[in-house]
């Protein structure tokens, strides 16, 4: 892809949030609507970012982390 950088990872689609939070394409619409979940618009497309949509794990993650 022309506008990939050796640093970023390419774009994502809804399909894809879904399947890697393990929810449905619904609740990841609504995590959109509701501005919980950071994304881009293209057009009426919804891609998302691989490494915000880990950022917004790592944020909503609750209870005991365990130290390595």
């Amino acid at each position: 892809m022309p506008n990939e950088t050796p640093d970023r990872l390419p774009l994502i689609d809804l399909p894809a949030v879904a399947a890697r939070l393990g929810v449905t394409d619904r609740f990841v619409r609504r995590l959109v609507a509701e501005d919980r979940i950071t994304f881009y618009k293209v057009g009426r497309l919804l891609r998302f970012d691989p490494a915000e949509v880990e950022a917004w794990l790592d944020r909503a993650r609750r209870g005991h982390r365990r130290s390595a």
